[in-house]
Formats: structure tokens, C-alpha cells, sequence
């Protein structure tokens, strides 16, 4: 299943990582340009993975496992090369720190619950948060190079924030289904004995 197209979409995702690195360091305006596509079909894979898997039953354990790492990888990397070149601005940083800690506290959730062979679906709020987050970052990556007259940074900005109030709210949702499992997977020993 190593070599099944929804498995290589998810592996293009994680080699895209270091290719839109690469162009922040382009000039302008190929850099910029050339950042925005590449993230953009990447992100594309990160839909497209998922429903080719599920439409011809190519769903594997490998894909459960780097289609989360590759999503984390890709938003991670960026938002981390955005800020540390001051592409965004210093209230932006929030929004983007709110991301990656709700990415890292679901991480470990999933990784905890997994143990527990208990698998928490993706909520329809989530795809949106991530559909939200990856066109925000998509358009900050355009920067300056962006029309004249169109706020570009200011759209990605506010795209950004609208994704880390649904991270937000989605975040806590994981954390709620998780802390029930956890309470299930109490050993009766442990309830009379908190």
C-alpha cells in the first residue's frame, strides 16, 4: 500500500515542506509566487488523499499515520518561516501559536486514545477550520507580491484568525470526547480511588 496513489499524494505533502521553505529565500515576486502554488497543490493533496483512499478502498495504517504528520508538517513549517521572517505581523503571531498548540495537543490526544484503540473521527467544523487555515496561509504567502490595491496580508491575516477560532472551538471539541475515553478507560480500582 506504500506505493498507492492517496499514500503518494500524503508523501508529495511532506517533500513540498521543504520546497516552499526554499522559496521565501526567491525574489520577489518568484518566490512568493512560486510558495503560494506549491502549498496550494499541496493542500489540494490534503483533500484529495483522503477521498481517493475512501472511493477505491486504499485506506492503510501508513496513511492514517502520515496524513496528520504531513498536514502538521506543512502548516507547522510555514507558520513557523512566516513569523520568523517577519512576513506576519506581531498580533498575527496569536492566531498562529493558537494553531499549532491545538495541533500538538490533538497529536498527543489521538496518540493517547489510540493506545486505548479508540479512533475520534474528524468533525465537519475541523475540515472547515483546516479548509480556512490553508487558504489563509496560502494567501500570506503571496505577501507583497500580491495585485496592487488588494490587502492581501490583511485577508490572510484576518483568514487566519477566523481559523484559530475554530481551532479553538474544535480543539476543545477533541478534548471533551477525549477526556471521556479517558474516563471510560479508568480501571474500577482507580474510580474508588481517585
Amino acid at each position: 500500500m506504500f506505493t498507492s496513489l492517496p499514500n503518494l499524494l500524503t508523501l508529495s505533502r511532506i517533500l513540498a515542506v521543504p520546497l516552499v521553505v526554499v522559496t521565501f529565500f526567491l525574489p520577489v515576486p518568484v518566490g512568493p509566487w512560486a510558495g503560494f502554488a506549491i502549498f496550494a497543490l499541496a493542500a489540494i493533496t490534503d483533500w484529495l488523499d483522503g477521498r481517493l483512499a475512501r472511493a477505491w478502498k486504499q485506506q492503510s495504517e501508513l496513511g492514517r499515520f502520515l496524513d496528520p504528520i504531513a498536514d502538521k508538517l506543512l502548516v507547522g513549517a510555514i507558520l513557523f518561516m512566516l513569523a520568523a521572517l517577519q512576513r506576519l505581523s506581531a498580533p498575527a503571531i496569536f492566531p498562529a501559536l493558537i494553531i499549532l498548540s491545538r495541533e500538538i495537543l490533538v497529536s498527543g490526544l489521538r496518540e493517547y486514545l489510540a493506545g486505548l484503540r479508540i479512533h475520534v473521527p474528524v468533525s465537519r467544523l475541523a475540515k472547515w477550520k483546516t479548509a480556512i487555515q490553508m487558504g489563509a496561509i496560502a494567501v500570506l504567502l503571496i505577501d507583497g507580491a500580491g495585485p496592487a490595491g488588494i490587502p492581501v496580508e490583511a485577508i490572510g491575516e484576518a483568514l487566519l484568525w477566523i481559523a484559530a477560532a475554530l481551532t479553538l472551538v474544535t480543539g476543545y471539541d477533541y478534548l471533551v470526547a477525549g477526556l471521556v475515553h479517558m474516563q471510560e478507560a479508568r480501571t474500577p480500582e482507580t474510580r474508588e480511588h481517585p
